[in-house]
């Protein structure tokens, strides 16, 4: 019970790495409060903790709005009283912004994902930071990816966005943290279990079989195997919890070896 009685706040939460954290939170002792960009995807992560035993509260949530994002913390602040963790799991559509080269990508194709994906972890650990100051006490989360440390073909701004995420993690902490706030990153790599990876395999994977790309994605592992949403969220447990005090300012690279550091 790593994280018994912490309040944690999750974005993202219907997709597969944000279900996977959630169920993990809760599991670990936390009160879950559960956003998403759709309802019901979400309700369905929270109905299944609730039946086991844990506590969450599912709400609809555009990440990318300031005022629907503060507004949903002040209600969680409201009912359990702070927010000790903020773990942003947000995901945008790939469809549009992948499997283009640069020379025919068009400026909004590349935009879009280092404007979403950085907007969306800068608002929600401002905001969520501006509730954990008053207590001096707080961890703020997120995922990053693979092509954050490594050159990728056809990924657009992608691969920047992850990398600015990695940057802003440093920069949060770097000023939080004298106010008692960890700021962390966990950076996977390629499970198959995500929707996202399915989007990639059917975007960029042509003449190649569902099984050969998952072979593909494992030998760039050291063990040669993929990636697991178990592992990843065990690792999140760990991070968000008392036990990992003296992290902060850094990504977790979870690529088995994939990129170096």
């Amino acid at each position: 019970m790593l994280l018994e009685n912490k309040i944690a706040v999750i974005y993202g939460a219907g997709g597969a790495i944000g279900g996977a954290i959630a169920r993990a939170f809760a599991n670990a002792g936390a009160r879950v409060f559960l956003t998403g960009h759709r309802r019901a995807p979400v309700e369905a992560v929270a109905k299944e903790i609730n039946s086991s035993g844990g506590s969450a509260e599912a709400a609809e949530v555009d990440a990318l709005d300031e005022p629907a994002v503060d507004q949903h913390l002040q209600s969680v602040v409201k009912r359990a009283g702070r927010v000790d963790i903020s773990f942003n799991a947000v995901g945008i559509p790939d469809a549009k912004t992948l499997g283009v080269p640069f020379t025919e990508m068009d400026l909004e194709q590349f935009s879009l994902p280092i404007a979403s994906y950085t907007r969306s972890y800068f608002l929600t650990a401002r905001l969520a930071a501006r509730r954990m100051i008053p207590n001096k006490s707080g961890v703020i989360m997120t995922v990053t990816a693979f092509p954050a440390k490594t050159g990728t073909r056809m990924n657009g701004g992608y691969g920047p966005a992850q990398a600015a995420k990695e940057a802003l993690t440093r920069d949060l902490s770097f000023e939080l943290a004298p106010q008692g706030i960890r700021v962390v990153g966990l950076r996977p790599h390629g499970i198959p279990e995500t929707g996202t990876m399915k989007e990639l395999f059917e975007i960029k994977a042509a003449g190649v079989t569902w099984e050969q790309f998952q072979e593909y994605l494992a030998s760039l592992s050291h063990p040669r195997r993929v990636m697991r949403l178990d592992e990843v969220a065990n690792l999140a447990v760990f991070m968000a919890s008392d036990q990992a005090s003296g992290m902060t300012g850094t990504t977790v690279n979870l690529t088995m070896g994939g990129v170096a550091d």
